[in-house]
């Protein structure tokens, strides 16, 4: 914006300065012309008295001092066809001011002005004085020269003027655009000072109020879901009770561990729904939150008949995500192979260390593999789950500088591949 003002100012003092100096520079050359020739036009005219009534010597005397003066030469063209003065040939002008004529004409190097003299014995004499080129263009060249740094000096004034105009202007445009970069990265405490003209003053005012009114929407929306998840809480606390009455054994365990699992659950969306986006960072090591949670599906894993093959680096090996967040992941990605390939069907967890610092999980399977649209989309699912699950791994992996890939397993299958970032420094 700042270049296109300067542009547009530089362009119209351009084209008006060209419009003022242009016919002054013309005007300027005209008058010197005019000046020269009025110079000599007047030394010529002095010699009219003296040539019409004086006699020969005293014409000759006149017009020798009219030369000695220095200026435009002087020649007197005499009846009789003598030549007094300057020496010079009679020119058409001369010869047409025989006939009474007095004019001004062009001339190779300049301009020949003659005066016609009567009332001399024999007929009429001519005076004839010559303005050279240089005399008529005399101080045209300096008269341009301040003409055009007249013109450099106002074009310069009016650009920084422009400039300081534009400044002006972009300043609280930039403060703008800063702000509305603050609240798209979550700072939603972030607004703009109010500056600059009346428009902008009311952008300013209205991205303000939009900033407050996200963050309370936000904040209704946050205490909402947590209000749900606490309801949860009684049909959870039914659901124990009903636990710790059956018998004692491996499957009663199993229940237990599920439906304490199912309230940490519930207990961390309470606790993120009223986190705000910049607590809800941290690290963790992968390797232990990974072997935690292998180990809660393991049970499930016998019980259908799966073959579980691990290859998890040894700790530690930290990454950019909360315990909580990642554990929510692995979950999220076993679930799926749970829930969309058959009993029996055999999945590996791979973990190893990424050479950018973080590291890399892979789920993969021995199943059927994805459907021909992939269900990465926040909703879509090849099955009947919500498909929310790959989403929320996505957006971790995204939220600790890494990245969520689909693809087929080596041996047949689906294959998710999780790059996660290295903690924040």
């Amino acid at each position: 914006m700042r270049r296109r003002l300067l542009a547009l100012v530089a362009s119209t003092v351009s084209l008006a300065l060209v419009a003022f100096l242009v016919p002054l520079a013309l005007l300027a050359m005209q008058l010197a012309a005019d000046r020269a020739t009025a110079d000599a036009l007047v030394r010529a005219q002095s010699l009219v008295p003296v040539v019409s009534a004086g006699g020969e010597d005293t014409v000759a005397l006149a017009v020798e001092q009219a030369n000695s003066g220095g200026g435009s030469p002087v020649a007197l063209f005499l009846p009789g066809g003598a030549v007094l003065g300057a020496p010079a040939a009679p020119s058409e002008a001369v010869r047409l001011a025989f006939t009474g004529r007095s004019l001004t004409a062009e001339a190779a190097g300049g301009r020949e002005i003659v005066v016609a003299v009567q009332g001399r014995p024999g007929g009429t004499a001519v005076v004839r004085t010559f303005v050279p080129d240089a005399e008529l263009t005399r101080g045209v060249a300096r008269a341009w020269l301040i003409l055009g740094l007249l013109g450099l000096g106002l074009l310069l004034i009016s650009l920084a003027v422009a400039d300081r105009l534009a400044r002006s202007l972009i300043r609280p445009i930039a403060g703008l655009a800063g702000v509305s970069h603050r609240l798209a990265t979550g700072d939603l405490t972030a607004r703009a000072v109010a500056q600059g003209p009346t428009e902008i003053r009311d952008v300013t005012a209205a991205l303000n109020h939009l900033a407050g009114r996200i963050r309370e929407l936000l904040a209704q929306e946050r205490e909402a879901v947590a209000d749900l998840s606490h309801q949860l809480r009684t049909p959870l606390t039914v659901l124990r009770v009903e636990v710790e009455g059956l018998p004692a054994g491996e499957q009663a365990t199993r229940v237990a561990a599920a439906v304490e699992g199912v309230e940490r659950m519930v207990t961390r969306v309470i606790q993120e729904a009223r986190r705000s986006r910049h607590e809800a960072s941290g690290s963790c090591d992968a390797a232990e939150v990974i072997a935690g949670r292998l180990h809660h599906w393991s049970m499930l894993a016998r019980e259908q008949g799966r073959r579980v093959d691990r290859d998890v680096a040894g700790p530690p090996l930290r990454v950019g995500l909360p315990e909580e967040a990642l554990a929510v992941c692995v979950d999220a990605l076993l679930e799926n192979v749970f829930a969309h390939t058959p009993e029996g069907t055999a999945f590996a967890v791979r973990l190893r260390p990424r050479p950018e610092g973080g590291a890399l999980l892979e789920v993969s399977d021995a199943g059927p593999g994805f459907a021909p649209r992939e269900p990465s989309g926040r909703g879509v699912s090849g099955g009947r789950s919500t498909g929310l699950g790959l989403d929320i791994v996505r957006r971790a992996a995204g939220r600790s500088g890494g990245s969520m890939t689909l693809g087929p397993a080596p041996g047949g299958g689906a294959a998710v591949t999780v790059a996660l970032g290295p903690p924040p420094r």
